[in-house]
């Protein structure tokens, strides 16, 4: 849908700019410990306000394209009643699942590379399974942190948290858990249209 694309075009600008900007931020605080030129300082200055500028005009287009597309505009609250699920990850998972018929929520989380393997050496298994991390690291990093704050505020992630260390399970196996069960709810909801409800979740969303 051309919706969907402009969407994707908008957020893949968004991670170009949040990049150049996170990059002369931290040149900027090399400056602090080294010998560096007066205009090169403030050349950073000039730089950083520049991208932070274009940044929030950018975000305010990402809004403002999604409220202007009904649909879309649908799919977001959807996304966003998902406790932890903010504007930022309801968007880049919004691109995600709308730009994909996937079939599974399964599917979606191997497209995102957060499907657990194991190391293997030859024919011999290694060490603890870890995540695949294929497809986009960027959008693995903001679901890394929503999962982090949904151990806290949601009941039906930190029950699968708490669980899984009970079990056994490290503490980053459990996270990657619960960023897998983020998927599964963002799915969903999507899916049912049916806004996120912790009470009946566990009936409504596949665990």
């Amino acid at each position: 849908m051309p919706e969907i694309r402009a969407l994707k075009s908008l957020i893949n600008r968004r991670e170009a700019l949040l990049a150049d900007l996170l990059r002369e931020q931290n040149r900027q605080e090399k400056t602090l410990t080294t010998s560096t030129p007066k205009i090169v300082r403030q050349s950073l200055v000039k730089c950083i306000k520049i991208l932070e500028k274009e940044l929030l005009a950018i975000e305010s287009e990402i809004s403002n394209h999604i409220d202007n597309h009904p649909k879309l505009k649908q799919d977001m609250e959807l996304l966003t009643s998902i406790k932890s699920i903010g504007n930022q990850v309801g968007a880049n998972m919004l691109m995600v699942l709308r730009s994909h018929d996937f079939t599974s929520a399964e599917q979606v989380a191997s497209y995102l590379g957060l499907v657990p393997v194991e190391r293997r050496s030859g024919t011999s298994v290694n060490g603890r399974a870890h995540l695949s991390k294929t497809g986009s690291s960027q959008i693995r990093a903001k679901l890394y942190f929503s999962a982090i704050t949904a151990i806290r505020h949601n009941p039906h992630i930190k029950s699968l948290y708490d669980r899984l260390l009970a079990r056994g399970k490290s503490k980053m196996s459990a996270l990657g858990a619960a960023m897998r069960k983020l998927v599964h709810l963002c799915y969903g909801v999507l899916k049912t249209g049916l806004a996120y409800d912790q009470n009946y979740a566990r009936q409504i969303f596949a665990s």
